[in-house]
């Protein structure tokens, strides 16, 4: 898909990030909400719940953690709106559900995203097989900010 030339536009008009509630994506949605801000864009945060590995063993498992996982959700949208009431960003919030890097992927679609920021990865094992980042860099749709 071709885009067109649009004179007088500078710099991303939507920008996706993808924040977990960890301390990484708290400052990868702060930086994100700065820069919104500064380029007056519109910003898309978007927060993954995805199911344990374990979660089917134990009855009941799954409606504690899926609860657990939406009351996460429900905190970092109060915080998006009150951050947004502040600042006068323009910005909603997505709570999906499955695997991190294919859901914002597809939300970055979407909304037409010019551009993609999410948190560190923190985990050891990232650092040899991969982060969330690194794959998002090698989709190779959008820029990626990666926040320590």
């Amino acid at each position: 898909m071709a885009h067109e030339f649009e004179l007088g536009t500078d710099g991303p008009k939507v920008l996706v990030v993808g924040v977990d509630g960890s301390t990484t994506s708290m400052r990868a949605g702060a930086y994100a909400a700065g820069l919104a801000r500064r380029q007056r864009s519109r910003l898309v945060v978007v927060y993954v719940s995805r199911p344990g590995a374990f979660v089917g063993l134990a009855p009941g498992a799954a409606a504690v953690v899926r609860q657990a996982e939406h009351e996460i959700a429900e905190d970092l949208r109060h915080q998006v709106a009150e951050g947004t009431a502040l600042t006068g960003i323009k910005a909603t919030f997505h709570e999906v559900h499955g695997d991190p890097y294919t859901e914002i992927v597809r939300v970055a679609d979407e909304v037409n995203a010019d551009g993609v920021i999410v948190g560190a990865s923190m985990r050891a094992g990232h650092r040899f097989a991969g982060s969330l980042a690194i794959r998002l860099v090698k989709t190779g749709k959008w820029p990626v900010t990666v926040v320590p």
